[in-house]
């Protein structure tokens, strides 16, 4: 049996996810009631369409959260796992009754400050809670799993949703509140980027410079991190395609922290050396998290 035909109660309830979860619903309640719902500003995804739809049915929000929710979370539970689809019912729910049972006062009416701090709330929120091995917004589980059905990226799919979203609020509330949403999304979305990835996202780093041997030396013994090699050619300019050399075509996997220090490094042994930074989602293998891989 397989881990995603089986619920890992242990995982759960395990007291770090149990810490996420708590602490993401709740952060996400200060969003919805002390800056959003009280202004008519959406979020994108379930969120904004439960909002939506208690402005304009007078439906209430924690019920659309359970009802908009729930064929996702099955979807999931059939699609991607188990254990996964039942921390995310448990953080749905939980939300739901804080909402329903808990009255936070509002914050601000301020507009720009009900979007910067509301979209950071509600993006802290989602990102704890997946950080806990659920979620509190059932698109990301449906545009996963469409993702793979008809061929659109899971970022064409919400944004085509979140799109018709917004379009609706633009109808009910106003063009201007619309707009303000578009922003309450956006800085939740980086927000939640930022807690789930963390500062220590990966990136990849390509050297191209004729001290190469030098910068192979530093990126390895001076910030302890391992490196790749490809051997390659540098020259071939525009003004002189001709002249070229043989060189050592250096690449390592750093993080968002550690970039700077190592270019201004290297920039220092040759101003003239080329780069190029790729963002990597995730690494595994080799020498681990801390000194990236072995090759």
């Amino acid at each position: 049996m397989s881990s995603t035909d089986r619920i890992d109660w242990r995982s759960i309830f395990s007291l770090s996810s149990m810490a996420y979860t708590i602490l993401g619903v709740f952060s996400a309640l200060v969003a919805l009631q002390g800056f959003m719902i009280p202004n008519h500003f959406l979020d994108g995804g379930i969120t904004g369409i439960s909002i939506l739809m208690e402005e304009i049915f007078h439906i209430p929000f924690s019920v659309c959260l359970i009802l908009f929710n729930l064929p996702f979370i099955f979807v999931g539970y059939k699609k991607i796992g188990k254990t996964f689809s039942v921390n995310a019912f448990l953080a749905v729910i939980l939300l739901a009754v804080l909402m329903t049972f808990i009255t936070f006062p509002q914050i601000t009416s301020d507009k720009v400050l009900i979007a910067v701090f509301g979209g950071f709330f509600i993006g802290l929120g989602i990102g704890l809670v997946i950080r806990g091995g659920g979620v509190i917004d059932g698109l990301e589980i449906i545009a996963h799993y469409t993702n793979k059905r008809i061929g659109f990226s899971t970022s064409e799919i919400i944004l085509t949703f979140n799109t018709l979203l917004f379009i609706g609020a633009a109808f009910e509330f106003g063009i201007e509140t619309a707009m303000y949403s578009i922003l309450v999304y956006f800085t939740a979305m980086k927000t939640s980027d930022y807690v789930v990835d963390g500062f220590e996202e990966f990136t990849a780093l390509t050297i191209i410079s004729k001290e190469f041997e030098t910068v192979k030396s530093v990126i390895v013994n001076d910030f302890g991190k391992a490196i790749t090699v490809y051997k390659g050619e540098r020259g071939y300019l525009p003004s002189s395609f001709e002249i070229k050399q043989d060189c050592d075509i250096v690449m390592t996997i750093v993080t968002r922290i550690e970039l700077h220090r190592i270019k201004e490094v290297i920039k220092e042994l040759d101003p003239n050396a080329f780069f190029y930074v790729q963002r990597i989602k995730e690494v595994k293998g080799g020498l681990g998290k801390h000194n990236t891989m072995q090759h």
